[in-house]
């Protein structure tokens, strides 16, 4: 019996775990269609409706990994999404900083180190990630 519940508990903290990652994913996608999709298109090629107007095209984002020789770059993706003052006004993407500003988790990057980092910030990342071909 003692067993059966250990089983239980190792099998339902997987399920948890992963119920959260499709959380994250759903959450990722949705502020995607709400924040990016009018300028990079629903599905992240870069054709949203607001493109034509646009002084520089946006990225189709379906090819992040594949001009980064085949690994996700998810730190500087999610640096650009993050943004920084001024950049804006050089016609490239706007910083979306402040808009997520809300819960924030552990973040780890590339380099090892953890750290605080918004969690709509890393769903709109794992959204990205998802979309590579």
């Amino acid at each position: 019996m003692k067993y059966m519940v250990i089983g239980y508990l190792v099998l339902a903290s997987g399920c948890a775990e992963q119920s959260l990652q499709d959380s994250q994913t759903d959450n990722g996608r949705a502020l995607f269609a709400q924040h990016c999709a009018a300028c990079h298109g629903t599905g992240g090629r870069g054709d949203g409706a607001l493109a034509p107007q646009l002084p520089v095209a946006p990225a189709d984002l379906t090819l992040l990994s594949r001009s980064a020789g085949g690994q996700f770059p998810r730190d500087s993706v999610m640096t650009q999404i993050y943004g920084y003052p001024g950049r804006f006004h050089r016609g490239l993407m706007p910083e979306f900083g402040p808009v997520l500003e809300g819960p924030m988790i552990d973040y780890e990057r590339a380099d090892g180190t953890t750290v605080q980092t918004p969690k709509a910030l890393v769903a709109i990342a794992r959204h990205l990630e998802n979309i590579q071909r």
